[in-house]
């Protein structure tokens, strides 16, 4: 009985070295372009950037007047893009808006490296 069992007992062992669980494509946040981005223009109304980016993904109540886009792409459980936008208003007009894309037209905000935060 033993040795039927230790041919069995082998093969399962071995599958779960090979078989893992499907792994689905997550994006979370808002779709951001560098069209979408372009078309920011400085005295814009809280109303015209909503209708233009969506809703913001951090809308802070301690902070009324930032406003923060995030895109988080994933696939097969790995991070493909990490895109950010903030957006800052006076009153009711857009202030200024700052991205870490390279190419966006929006103002770039460059990463911190482990170097300058030390």
């Amino acid at each position: 009985m033993l040795l039927r069992l230790l041919p069995l007992a082998a093969c399962l062992a071995l599958s779960s070295c090979f078989l893992k669980p499907h792994e689905i494509d997550v994006q979370q946040g808002n779709y951001l372009d560098e069209q979408m981005i372009a078309k920011l223009k400085p005295g814009m109304t809280r109303a015209q950037v909503r209708f233009l980016l969506g809703t913001p993904l951090i809308a802070d109540p301690f902070h009324p007047e930032r406003w923060d886009y995030l895109l988080l792409d994933r696939r097969d459980g790995k991070l493909v893009r990490d895109r950010r936008l903030t957006v800052w208003f006076e009153g009711d007009k857009l202030a200024r808006a700052v991205t870490d894309e390279p190419d966006a037209p929006a103002k770039r905000q460059p990463k911190q490296s482990a170097q300058q935060t030390r």
